[in-house]
């Protein structure tokens, strides 16, 4: 039986995965930030799926700071997520996660944001930067919602309209 902590994180992750496809609805977002990525001397591949774990551990984090439940993540606004996003030192991004995943992927890139993390250096630089990116990425899905204050429930909604796998 899954737990609630461990359903609570694969929430998290769902919203990570979907942010950049619902971004790119409109292609020149997808073009702008593979440029920046490239910029930064950041490869495109690596830089997004650090983007997607990024948002799900700021996701989760304010989730666990809550107390929030798997079921009760709908209601997390997405502004809160962006706070965390910049907000957080990465050390508290990483607090409180599951100890294993059910999904390697999830494995692999926590892993991959937590040698980012504790490196130091220009790997840190390039952390803030994504951090600042991610941001963006939320800040942009919440301007397209029309209600006051879009909440994750509205980004699965959008995610489900637009057929994205779970």
């Amino acid at each position: 039986m899954t737990s609630d902590h461990d359903m609570l994180w694969s929430r998290c992750a769902y919203l990570g995965r979907v942010l950049l496809p619902l971004l790119d609805q409109e292609p020149w977002h997808q073009d702008r930030r593979r440029e920046r990525l490239r910029s930064w001397g950041i490869d495109v591949a690596v830089g997004e799926r650090l983007m997607e774990v990024f948002a799900s551990l700021a996701a989760h984090a304010v989730a666990v700071d809550t107390s929030l439940s798997a079921s009760e993540l709908e209601t997390l606004p997405l502004s809160a997520v962006a706070d965390a996003a910049t907000g957080k030192q990465d050390f508290e991004l990483l607090a409180g996660l599951p100890d294993t995943f059910a999904d390697d992927r999830d494995d692999v890139e926590v892993k991959v944001f937590r040698l980012y993390a504790y490196k130091g250096g220009q790997t840190s630089h390039q952390l803030f930067r994504l951090s600042t990116e991610v941001r963006h990425t939320l800040a942009v899905l919440a301007a397209r919602e029309s209600a006051p204050s879009p909440t994750c429930g509205d980004i699965f909604r959008k995610a489900d309209e637009a057929h994205l796998p779970l």
